[in-house]
């Protein structure tokens, strides 16, 4: 056949009888006899002929691919979740189209528009530190496409979402430190419009109300989380009038940043500034100087559920409306961990 897919109209042509009749057969439709529907898969396998999954999709109204969409692939926690996906994908015969934002919001628009050229039957989205206009997403429903958001969640009603519980995580994180001692703490925060910065600073505030302290809103600095920011972010905290003795911050990655800037200014990271991180990756295993504590978010686990959510939705498209529709808040519970080889040194 000169290497050209053979179809079922060819097939037919060469047996002489119907298309609708091979397609049957190729089927084992009942109403074939098993004569003919061993002479059609007889001629199918020595054509090499595969079936058109294109169009078996269409017929089905699916296209068994779903999107996952997240800001950086190379973020260990990011990677975990892409093979919590994977996973639950593989279940269902799924397969998974994976793009990175790479936290620019032109970028994740583009994406969210070849995602739906492509007919994913739905998405699972992490969306990019720098979105602000949350349209794209909004245009997705008029062709019936299902969004389950996990982690980082844009401030709208009426959506999906899987998450860690931040709020807890940072109350029990600044509770840890006020054990320890510490009475002047700040917080290393991210970008205002992420759900999770609110939150952080939610846990932040009660932790230390909680305690009796006085809140001071001049210990807690925004930054980008990129390594600049963090630095900037340092030192405006290390510039305030009050003795800082420790810090939170948004993630492993600042706490990365913001240790290696210290230790530049020669801040002594045992006596008298202690860090505490989100995320909990394996990363700090291997740092020289590392955060006392970490909140594992157990991203995996977020990963997993909100796979399940939108295998849910796929599957109830027809049955629900958005008058009717129940919006999915998943929460995963937070974890602090105590880092040992910090507290074995």
């Amino acid at each position: 056949m000169g290497g050209k897919q053979t179809t079922i109209k060819e097939i037919a042509s060469l047996l002489n009888i119907s298309v609708s009749t091979v397609s049957r057969a190729l089927h084992k439709h009942p109403s074939i006899g098993i004569t003919t529907q061993l002479r059609v898969q007889k001629l199918a396998d020595e054509l090499n002929y595969e079936p058109n999954q294109a169009a078996i999709f269409f017929q089905k109204g699916k296209s068994y691919t779903i999107g996952l969409i997240l800001p950086e692939l190379s973020e260990a926690f990011f990677s975990s979740v892409v093979n919590a996906v994977e996973d639950m994908a593989y279940k269902k015969n799924y397969t998974v189209l994976l793009a990175q934002s790479h936290d620019d919001e032109d970028r994740e628009k583009q994406i969210i528009q070849m995602m739906k050229n492509h007919r994913v039957d739905g998405l699972v989205v992490s969306v990019a530190k720098t979105t602000t206009n949350f349209d794209h997403f909004h245009m997705l429903e008029k062709y019936n496409i299902p969004i389950v958001f996990f982690d980082r969640i844009p401030p709208l009603k009426n959506i999906h979402s899987v998450a860690c519980n931040i709020e807890t995580g940072s109350l029990e994180a600044v509770n840890y430190l006020l054990k320890k001692g510490h009475r002047c703490i700040g917080l290393i925060n991210g970008p205002a419009a992420l759900t999770a910065s609110e939150e952080r600073k939610k846990g932040y505030f009660k932790a230390i109300t909680k305690n009796r302290l006085k809140f001071d809103p001049s210990l807690i600095v925004s930054c980008d989380l990129t390594e600049k920011g963090t630095q900037e972010a340092l030192t405006a905290l290390m510039e305030n009038k009050r003795n800082l003795t420790a810090i939170v911050t948004f993630n492993d990655y600042v706490a990365l940043y913001a240790i290696k800037y210290a230790r530049k200014l020669n801040i002594d990271l045992k006596n008298d500034l202690q860090f505490i991180s989100y995320s909990n990756l394996p990363l700090i295993n291997y740092m020289d100087h590392v955060p006392i504590a970490s909140v594992e978010q157990f991203p995996y686990k977020q990963g997993e559920k909100a796979v399940e959510i939108l295998f849910d939705l796929i599957n109830n498209k027809d049955s629900s409306t958005p008058e009717t529709m129940y919006y999915n808040k998943v929460v995963v519970e937070s974890e602090l961990i105590e880092n040992q080889s910090y507290h074995t040194d």
